[in-house]
């Protein structure tokens, strides 16, 4: 087993054959620069453009260079956490491989760690006019609500560009998430922490592989997995729609008494629309969490390891992180 290096990059790759080759030019030079022991953790999730034929190519001419390819795609968090729980490191740094998130900002993340003795750095998001007024809008209103339901610990625009110390990373190696959100997970933590705040860069090459969807299911994950407030909201939809229901019952009530009934069919539709709206947004809510403990329940993992460049030993499975491990698999 080799000697576990003071750095470890934990790096999610999905259809990133354009922006990788330019993301390793600049990221080399970086960590060579550190003059520490060091390994990157490329983690390809699923790719199905020419991915793989690259990341083999950067493995032979950069020997610290480490690929992780899982059997299908799992998603960024299921990539990012087969990266963290992989890593080596005594410090983990997590970064994508568009260059959106500079890697400049890696050495003095470590420096800031070992000086300050943080077991968290965040990457801070000081300037993000490269995003459109749409998704600064959108990310705008997701901290805002997921600071409200967590908390003030967790930063304000802090993405997964962060530093991890050994502890905090064996930390979330025990927490039992079925779907982790570790930009809720790793405040939640409560370890000493600093920030290094960036800019913000346009995307180096190629388009996005988080569109709308996927933000509403993030946000969606991370609401349901720390907070109950939307049951709560249910329950408050219930007594809203009883309230309105008492007050129309009332009317009709004296309406009837003085004489004023005229007969339509426009308040019975209305009232009716309501109320099975009403019932079938708390009937969805409590969907949400049904889904979540039966997921819970079937104890599935979240992603199979096909591949890592590390790893000689035979396939071998590993039902707590979802390892199918083998070489050339």
């Amino acid at each position: 087993m080799p000697t576990a290096p003071l750095l470890s990059v934990v790096m999610p790759i999905y259809n990133e054959q354009e922006a990788l080759p330019l993301t390793v030019e600049r990221l080399r030079p970086i960590l060579d620069g550190l003059a520490v022991d060091y390994e990157v953790v490329g983690v390809d999730d699923g790719s199905t453009d020419a991915t793989p034929v690259v990341l083999q190519k950067v493995r032979q001419d950069w020997p610290e260079f480490r690929i992780v390819r899982f059997a299908r795609n799992s998603g960024h968090q299921a990539a990012l956490t087969a990266g963290i729980h992989r890593a080596r490191g005594d410090y983990v740094v997590s970064i994508d491989a568009d260059l959106q998130d500079p890697p400049e900002k890696i050495p003095e993340m470590l420096d800031l760690a070992r000086e300050q003795g943080f077991d968290v750095v965040y990457g801070v998001r000081g300037d993000r006019a490269t995003d459109t007024a749409f998704k600064r809008r959108t990310a705008g209103a997701y901290y805002w609500l997921m600071r409200k339901l967590v908390g003030k610990r967790m930063p304000n625009q802090a993405g997964d560009f962060r530093l991890l110390s050994r502890a905090a990373v064996e930390a979330l190696k025990q927490l039992p998430e079925h779907q982790p959100v570790y930009r809720l997970l790793v405040p939640w933590l409560g370890f000493p922490s600093g920030e290094v705040v960036y800019v913000r860069e346009e995307r180096v090459a190629g388009g996005t592989h988080y569109p709308l969807s996927k933000m509403v299911r993030l946000a969606l994950d991370s609401v349901t997995n720390f907070s109950a407030a939307p049951l709560r909201l249910a329950t408050w939809l219930g007594l809203v729609s009883f309230v309105v229901c008492l007050a129309l019952a009332v009317y009709t009530t004296l309406s009837y008494a003085l004489g004023a009934t005229v007969p339509g069919w426009s308040s019975l539709f209305i009232g009716m629309l309501f109320i099975g709206a009403v019932q079938l947004i708390c009937v969805g809510l409590l969907g949400e969490y049904v889904g979540r403990i039966y997921s819970a329940v079937q104890a599935r993992p979240t992603y199979f390891v096909g591949y890592d460049s590390a790893d000689d030993e035979p396939a071998q499975d590993d039902a707590a992180h979802g390892d199918a491990r083998g070489p050339g698999r």
